[in-house]
């Protein structure tokens, strides 16, 4: 699955990251938790969160996530979206609420375990 097709399945707008649509998700998890983040994002999976701080796209950069979608129609400040840009990570923001997300993206063949690993 492809930043593109996340986008599709969760009729999600992009925020940024025009040029990352092609990066390939391997697995996906979702938290509001820094600390559970760090624990379990494996390289290239999706992190979808509602927590909108800086702190979340620091986290997917040095996790070496493919991407980010905020929930529940969130949208992240312009810093947020500045540092996003700066690392190459793609945001995405849905109305959605994380359970609906989850579901769609696992019937469309996400697993919550990373393929990689």
């Amino acid at each position: 699955m492809k930043i593109r097709d996340v986008q599709e399945i969760l009729e999600a707008q992009l925020i940024c990251g025009d040029d990352c649509l092609d990066h390939e998700i391997k697995g996906c998890f979702a938290c509001d938790l820094i600390s559970e983040m760090l624990l379990h994002i494996k390289p290239c999976s999706l992190l979808i969160t509602s927590l909108l701080n800086a702190h979340v796209v620091h986290t997917a950069h040095i996790m070496d996530a493919s991407g980010v979608v905020f929930v529940a129609g969130k949208k992240p400040d312009e810093t947020i979206i500045a540092n996003a840009q700066l690392n190459g990570i793609p945001l995405l923001t849905t109305n959605l609420l994380i359970f609906e997300v989850c579901g769609r993206l696992y019937t469309k063949g996400a697993s919550g375990k990373n393929k990689s690993g």
